[in-house]
């Protein structure tokens, strides 16, 4: 929300990281007229905080040489931004930064005014992200800390890694580049010496891992979220299409961003099409309805279905 409050805040601390800028400049940074540019300079003025304008080429509006923004301005909404933030990274990365972002708290908390404070008490009891791990972060904070240490200092390390595909773990030497935590697991992402190229590694799938001496360059062009936006569409991906029953067509509406295609058919019943990166990973979300769906395509998807079906039906007689 941009209120005149938070633009006067913003047009401050413009003017403090970088003096002489133009009138016209600010404005468009503000994203607000030259007009109001000028009316919250005579605001600033009758606040007392010294701008003061310099003619020719090169000159432009400042702040008065010295003049420092009091610590800790915050609007209500950034000031809960900032709570809920350290909850995240209490949440995400558990006793990593627990310490830290408790510290960080309690030193916001003890200096902002009243109203402000209370708007972050309500915050903390009413707004809570919570449940974000499938793997136990306890078991994986030394991986972790080992992993954030590495790519802190460039280093190598050697991990035993315990693949999808293959029955036991296996040696790999890695230079970590990130950390990234998505669908509620831990990733390390990095240069893989047995592949020769980038890859990502589940951590609740490091067995161990060891620091190596040896350190590492990081490629100059390597881009993280272009790596993993290119890393989802290269994944290989089964389409599989479904048919909830009429009686049961209300659960589409229940996991409406899972469906990559919705199409309600004339007796009520309504045909799914989602995406799986394996067979396996398709049939499980298929079951997971159990009756209430029929798997139409592709064969070999129906095919897997019906033959979990005919082995978990033997396991109960």
């Amino acid at each position: 929300m941009h209120t005149t409050a938070t633009r006067l805040i913003t047009l401050i601390f413009l003017l403090q990281n970088q003096p002489n800028q133009k009138a016209s400049a600010l404005a468009e940074k503000l994203g607000v007229s030259l007009r109001t540019v000028h009316r919250y300079f005579e605001m600033l003025d009758e606040m007392g905080i010294p701008v003061y304008s310099e003619r020719g080429p090169y000159g432009g509006f400042s702040l008065l040489r010295g003049y420092k923004m009091p610590p800790l301005v915050f609007t209500l909404e950034e000031a809960v931004a900032v709570v809920l933030g350290t909850g995240l990274v209490r949440e995400l990365w558990g006793d990593l930064y627990r310490d830290a972002a408790q510290g960080a708290l309690a030193k916001l908390e003890n200096l902002l005014p009243e109203e402000q404070a209370r708007e972050v008490a309500w915050a903390r009891g009413s707004l809570v992200a919570t449940g974000m791990h499938r793997a136990d972060l306890k078991a994986q904070t030394p991986i972790l800390e080992k992993l954030r240490r590495a790519i802190r200092e460039h280093r190598g390390v050697e991990m035993n890694y315990q693949s999808s595909q293959v029955p036991h773990p296996a040696k790999r030497g890695l230079d970590p580049f990130a950390l990234v935590h998505r669908w509620g697991w831990w990733y390390v992402i990095g240069f893989c010496h047995v592949h020769k190229e980038v890859r990502t590694f589940r951590i609740d799938r490091i067995a161990e891992v060891s620091l190596l001496v040896t350190s590492f360059t990081k490629p100059a062009d390597f881009d993280l979220q272009e790596y993993l936006k290119n890393e989802m569409q290269a994944q290989p991906q089964i389409t599989a299409l479904l048919r909830f029953e009429a009686e049961f067509a209300n659960l589409v509406a229940g996991n409406q961003s899972y469906w990559r295609i919705v199409e309600p058919q004339a007796d009520g019943s309504v045909k799914v099409t989602f995406h799986a990166p394996t067979l396996e990973w398709a049939a499980s979300s298929a079951l997971m309805y159990g009756p209430a769906v029929e798997v139409l395509e592709p064969p070999e998807l129906r095919t897997m279905v019906a033959e979990w079906l005919e082995e978990t039906k033997s396991k109960y007689g």
